[in-house]
């Protein structure tokens, strides 16, 4: 690291690489710790006025009947809406919907095959196909026995 830059604390959350103050000159530093004490004194006055105009808000919202689950619930909503419409969502959604879906319907379509009522059914079916089977080659073979008698 350099010796003209040295770590120190911006503030309670972060910290930065900054001059030392040899570096600057007396008129320098004098300046910019009049705009330091400027800021710091309107970030103080701002954080008031935000402050009070919170509780203002909340007073109006009581008088309208708005609770803060509301008002979260109705920005959740319209946050929720925003990312629903944008067009990479909607793809994403779409084609994650679609192979659900398909995953889902093979996964009930293997239950129901595997299901008793299914397999009943099937069974049914294969009677009734052996049956109209039988049926088809007694009037094929009858057909057949009565064309050979009248020849």
């Amino acid at each position: 690291m350099p010796d003209s830059l040295t770590e120190t604390a911006a503030g309670p959350y972060e910290s930065h690489l900054t001059a030392k103050p040899e570096d600057l000159t007396e008129a320098e530093q004098k300046e910019l710790k009049s705009e330091l004490a400027k800021l710091e004194a309107e970030i103080v006055m701002l954080r008031q006025a935000l402050a009070a105009k919170e509780r203002r808000c909340v007073e109006l919202k009581k008088k309208l009947g708005l609770t803060a689950f509301v008002g979260l619930r109705q920005n959740l909503s319209k946050s929720w809406h925003d990312v629903q419409v944008s067009n990479a969502y909607v793809k994403q959604k779409t084609s994650a919907a679609l192979s659900t879906m398909g995953s889902a319907i093979c996964r009930k379509l293997g239950d129901v095959k595997k299901s008793v009522t299914f397999k009943s059914f099937e069974g049914l079916m294969g009677t009734i196909k052996s049956r109209m089977f039988n049926k088809y080659l007694l009037q094929k073979e009858s057909i057949s026995h009565t064309s050979d008698i009248k020849s």
